[in-house]
This record gives C-alpha cells, sequence and structure tokens, in this order.
C-alpha cells in the first residue's frame, strides 16, 4: 500500500502524457452523442470516483447525472428507457459481473455506454462502445489508492473534454500538468502520518465534506474501514447538520475536508458548529478553520483539482493507523482485490 500510494504523482504525469489524445477523443464523441442525462455505475473505491464524477458533470456540463443501482437491472431486471442518456461503467479491474450485465442493458436500452478501467482487456471495457484507460499500472495492495486517483484524474480529463468539444483546453491542461508536483509535496509531509497515534484507540470515526470534497470524505471512511477496522461515517456537511451532528463529542474524532471554494466556505460552518461540541476536529484542506484542532495542509487549488489531492495524506493516515492497531494494510480481512457481484 505504501509503494502504491507513492507511485500516484508518476500516474498522474503518465496519464496526461499519454492518455490525454485517448481521453479527449473519447469526450469528442461523447460531445456528438449530445446525452440529455448521465447515468454512473459503479462499486467500492470507484462509486466514489463515480461520484465525483457525478457532481462534474453537472457543474462543468449542466447535464442531469446521478448514480445507479446495479442490483435495480441485475437483480429485479428492471429495463429503465435509457435513450438519449450516457451509461458510464467506472471500475478499476472492470471484472465485476453486475456493472458489465449494466452496461449489457444499457446498449439494449438505447443508451451509449462507456467504461472507466484499469483493465483495456477487461469484460467492462469490451462490452462498452468507449472505453478509457486509467493507466494506473499494476495495484499491488488490496486497499486501492493509486487508481482510485487515476480514476478521478482520468474523469476529469474527460469531463473537460466534453466541455471543450473534444479537445481538453490548454488552461485545463497546464493547471493539470502541476498536479504531479503538488502531489510530491503533499506526500512528502508527514502530518497525517504523524497523527495517526491519536486515532489508535478509536472505535468510530466521522468524516465530512461539501460538493466535490464529500467522495473524498466517502473514499476516506473507507479506507479506514478497509484497514483498520474502524467504523468510519461518512456524511455531507449539510447532511451531518440533520441530526447526525448529536453524536460530534470529545471521543469522536472528525476529519472535514474544507477546501477554498463554494463548498469550502460552507463547511466552515460547520466545522465551527463541531468546535462548538467540543468534538476532535481535524481539517484537510490549504488553510486554518474556527473549531478544528489541528490541519492537514494540501495546495489551494481550483476545488475540481483538490480531491485528487486531500486524499493523499488521507491514504497515509489510513495506512499508517493500520500498522498503529497491528493490522496488516496490505492483506485486509475477508477482502479480495476483485469483487464479483451479481
Amino acid at each position: 500500500m505504501k509503494a502504491d500510494i507513492a507511485e500516484q504523482p508518476e500516474v498522474f504525469a503518465r496519464l496526461l502524457d499519454e492518455r490525454a489524445d485517448q481521453i479527449a477523443a473519447a469526450g469528442a464523441r461523447i460531445a456528438e452523442w449530445r446525452p440529455r442525462s448521465v447515468v454512473f455505475t459503479a462499486r467500492g473505491t470507484s462509486d466514489h470516483a463515480a461520484l465525483y464524477a457525478a457532481y462534474l458533470t453537472e457543474i462543468r456540463l449542466g447535464i442531469p447525472a446521478g448514480l445507479a443501482s446495479p442490483s435495480a437491472m441485475t437483480v429485479y431486471g428492471a429495463r429503465p428507457d435509457l435513450r438519449d442518456t450516457l451509461v458510464v461503467g467506472v471500475s478499476q479491474s472492470g471484472g465485476s459481473p453486475d456493472l458489465h450485465e449494466v452496461l449489457r442493458v444499457a446498449r439494449e436500452q438505447g443508451a451509449h455506454t462507456l467504461a472507466v478501467t484499469n483493465n483495456p482487456s477487461s469484460a467492462l471495457a469490451e462490452v462498452a462502445e468507449l472505453h478509457v484507460d486509467v493507466a494506473a499500472g499494476h495495484e499491488i495492495a488490496v486497499a486501492a489508492t493509486k487508481t482510485y486517483t487515476a480514476e478521478l484524474l482520468a474523469l476529469l480529463m474527460l469531463v473537460e473534454s466534453v466541455k471543450g468539444g473534444g479537445t481538453l483546453p490548454a488552461g485545463n491542461l497546464a493547471e493539470l500538468r502541476r498536479l504531479p508536483g503538488h502531489a510530491e509535496r503533499v506526500l512528502a509531509d508527514d502530518t497525517a502520518v504523524d497523527l495517526a497515534a491519536r486515532y489508535r484507540f478509536a472505535d468510530r470515526l466521522v468524516t465530512t465534506g461539501r460538493g466535490y470534497a464529500y467522495p473524498t470524505a466517502r473514499e476516506a471512511a473507507l479506507k479506514l474501514m478497509e484497514t483498520s477496522y474502524v467504523a468510519g461515517l461518512a456524511f455531507s456537511g449539510a447532511d451531518l447538520l440533520h441530526g447526525p451532528l448529536a453524536m460530534a463529542q470529545p471521543d469522536v474524532p472528525v476529519l472535514a475536508v474544507v477546501g477554498s471554494g463554494p463548498a469550502g466556505t460552507s463547511m466552515r460552518d460547520v466545522v465551527t458548529r463541531l468546535g462548538e461540541r467540543r468534538a476532535d476536529v481535524v481539517v484537510v484542506g490549504p488553510s486554518d478553520v474556527d473549531g478544528a484542532k489541528a490541519r492537514i495542509a494540501t495546495p489551494d487549488v481550483d476545488e475540481r483539482y483538490a480531491p485528487l489531492l486531500d486524499i493523499l495524506p488521507l491514504q497515509r493516515l489510513a495506512l499508517a493507523l493500520a500498522l498503529h492497531r497491528g493490522e496488516n494494510p496490505d492483506a485486509p480481512r475477508g477482502l479480495k482485490k476483485v469483487t464479483a457481484t451479481l
């Protein structure tokens, strides 16, 4: 897991250098299709990448987007009318039978289909009309790290290419080329590792964020559950105020992702409210926030790009916490690299 985490700056650079044209070409096809809605289907970590892409699709393209429940088709036999819809399957391995079935059925029901995977020869890639290879290379650990951020970057490049009519705008590309350097600096900061001892005896932990940061909160919670077996509870910052705030107390740690965009601004009030309840809040973001007891610093970038960087210290936190608790993060109990759901 440590090796996979360390490779992420290189993966970002490879995607930008070697896959930009392929992704732009996929974006050109999608722009020609002019879908009226986009439906993403995924599982586990890839579901969080899909959620990020749904935010991008609605905000950047103005197209309604959402996440499908594969079981509607695979278990219940639903056959929704998917004309004028783009259905996107996101999967590191491309090997889950239910996602393959969703894309197969979607094509039968009139949808255009796209697969985003780390395996161009997978069943999911073969059943889709278009495929985007995230080019993360072989991932050693069971817990996904570099494949997750590669999915984020590939989906970001794809959406911006669709917005550009099949071209990734030069301004976007120039900003994205700063990501490998940003990632190297984030990974060189040991603040998250040093904080891991703080949570050694925690039995639950809350993660929260809004907008583009919400998928980061969900992915961080999943990594903590996968590697350290701590109950990770992920909430949108808005939802946290509607009831779950009552669980905020000094013995329940909170990791809050607070960027510099509109969602980050709204999160500041959430952190203040948590601080009033004496919650043990650690903020992940570019600036200090009233109510937080500590901060894991990340670069001040456009909030579209922040999820690719904010998750990096949280991956290192999950790894370090697992080691503090005497667990083996490379072999989580009961998990396999490819989970076949039907």
